[in-house]
């Protein structure tokens, strides 16, 4: 039987000239076996992602493939603290727990303080007939400004507070602190006000100049709804905390829904 012939020199020997790759390795930047002069891979497949399916960066070279579109982590963690708390809060009423206590005591020593003419004011401002308006005159804004998709998120997130509300009232039947009637918990004027007043500062934000002076009219709109609640005995100081947890959910999923509307918007509409 014939031996392969092998070379005669050694590895310490320094040959004439450099290297020669044998033809048909499968080296990235080799031409390809038929002479086209493309690169090919080594096993003749097609790459998993189409190169032209690719998105470009900045700097016009070829990037990875489309995101898929998901909810933020920062947001996905603030909803699931503030549903935590309400839950929590929630459970507390439904068990009787020993938040009761100095929630109650709180609530009878605070309720019949300040001026009544001035603790019915800031009441009022979470009836519907105060709030509701306003918002209304929000959404008709943002609709004819072509923001009709935050305009529609904001008619639901309001849609939703008697949807949720009036079956928590229902269930915990929770007595209020001056009166023998139950179904304060949690309370419906503080939701109504948070929503309406907060989802008419996020429709309106974007096209004002200093758009952080409508998120602060919202907040103290509905702290003096809440204060005046509690001032008047209409309401325990958990029934408005748990009510703020409730609406700030809301909330949250109307400014991210906003947000994807004007990023998606065509021009001349303020992104956030």
């Amino acid at each position: 039987m014939r031996e392969t012939p092998r070379p005669q020199g050694t590895a310490g020997d320094a040959g004439p000239g450099l290297p020669q790759c044998r033809p048909g390795r499968a080296l990235a930047h080799t031409t390809g076996a038929s002479g086209s002069g493309t690169p090919h891979r080594s096993d003749g497949r097609s790459p998993h992602t189409p190169r032209g399916a690719r998105q470009t960066d900045p700097t016009g070279h070829l990037g990875t493939i489309p995101p898929v579109p998901r909810w933020p982590v920062l947001l996905v963690s603030q909803v699931s603290a503030l549903l935590a708390l309400f839950a929590l809060v929630t459970w507390q009423v439904v068990a009787d727990g020993p938040l009761l206590g100095p929630d109650e005591r709180a609530g009878l020593a605070l309720a019949g303080r300040g001026s009544a003419r001035l603790s019915d004011f800031f009441a009022d401002l979470g009836n519907m007939q105060v709030a509701l308006p306003v918002l209304a005159c929000a959404v008709a804004f943002a609709w004819f400004r072509r923001d009709r998709r935050a305009a529609l998120c904001a008619v639901a997130v309001m849609a939703a507070v008697p949807v949720l509300v009036v079956p928590l009232k229902l269930w915990t039947d929770r007595q209020g602190p001056l009166t023998g009637a139950t179904g304060y918990y949690p309370s419906g004027h503080t939701a109504t006000a948070a929503v309406a007043y907060g989802a008419a500062a996020l429709l309106l934000a974007p096209y004002v100049r200093r758009s952080w002076m409508m998120l602060v009219a919202a907040v103290l709109m509905t702290a003096a709804t809440s204060i005046g609640l509690v001032l008047r005995g209409y309401h325990w100081p958990l029934d408005v905390f748990a009510s703020w947890c409730l609406s700030a959910v809301l909330l949250l999923v109307l400014r991210e829904v906003s947000c994807r509307s004007r990023r998606r918007s065509s021009s001349g509409t303020p992104s956030c």
